[in-house]
């Protein structure tokens, strides 16, 4: 293969990936807010995709933090930086886990909006742990799959995933999310939140009425506590993936009332 194929490809390859990405600057409306997605545990941030493809469609810029999911701090930390990074209003949507990182990361000034989806919202003095041992508390099913390796990280056992985490989604997808999983440390569920995005921020919450992870009642706990914008879906654990558009209609509604303040 001569230098001379070599460089015109490079050349090539260079100028198609400018193209692309000047596209897809163009297509973003500077005057809107960036829309940041923060996935949950067992997951990355892929499951965000048919949202965030959807809304950038409309004009936004998105962002998609990928959380370590070492703990609550690392969570947030991953979230602030996408927050910094872009100057300007920010709207936070998070799934599962993601509403207590949004929750935390959610008072810093640039936030106007947070999107809840099938999410954990925590007030003060909270943690995961917390809230799934209050008393009364209904006894998601899907806590009987959850697996603790060696090294103090949590997975979902391949049944969890497909019974009671996506059970309304393909199943060859299902299968996939289950051998992609991405584990989190067992220790972020005891951490506490300390400062508390919704007492002070405008919200939403898409409530998934088949989730087997978090029960529907808590879900409408946490949408009246905060007196969040509320809709509903005939939805597993993973809306943004089985009911896309009904989610993508709740962000937008944050994001448009962004705008509009």
């Amino acid at each position: 293969m001569s230098s001379n194929f070599l460089r015109t490809l490079a050349i090539a390859t260079i100028g198609g990936l400018a193209l692309v990405w000047g596209n897809i600057s163009q297509a973003a409306d500077a005057t809107k807010p960036t829309v940041v997605f923060v996935h949950g545990a067992w997951a990355d941030g892929s499951g965000w995709e048919p949202v965030a493809s959807a809304v950038a469609s409309k004009g936004y810029k998105v962002v998609v933090v990928q959380n370590p999911l070492s703990s609550l701090g690392a969570d947030v930390e991953a979230t602030r930086r996408a927050i910094v990074n872009h100057p300007g209003p920010v709207v936070l949507v998070g799934h599962s886990w993601g509403g207590v990182v949004i929750t935390e990361a959610g008072t810093h000034d640039q936030v106007s909006a947070l999107v809840y989806v099938a999410a954990f919202g925590p007030d003060a003095g909270e943690s995961v742990s917390s809230l799934l041992a209050a008393k009364g508390a209904p006894q998601p099913p899907g806590l009987a799959n959850i697996r603790a390796d060696s090294t103090g990280y949590l997975w979902l056992t391949m049944d969890g995933i497909q019974r009671d985490f996506a059970q309304d989604v393909p199943a060859a997808k299902s299968w996939f999310l289950g051998v992609s999983q991405v584990p989190i440390f067992s220790k972020a569920f005891d951490e506490k939140v300390a400062n508390v995005g919704w007492k002070s921020k405008p919200s939403w919450y898409v409530v998934a009425t088949e989730d087997r992870m978090i029960p529907p009642p808590a879900q409408e706990l946490f949408a009246k506590r905060m007196g969040a914008t509320t809709s509903r879906v005939a939805s597993s654990h993973v809306p943004m993936l089985s009911k896309s558009a009904e989610v993508t209609q709740a962000v937008l509604a944050a994001a448009e009332s962004s705008v509009k303040r």
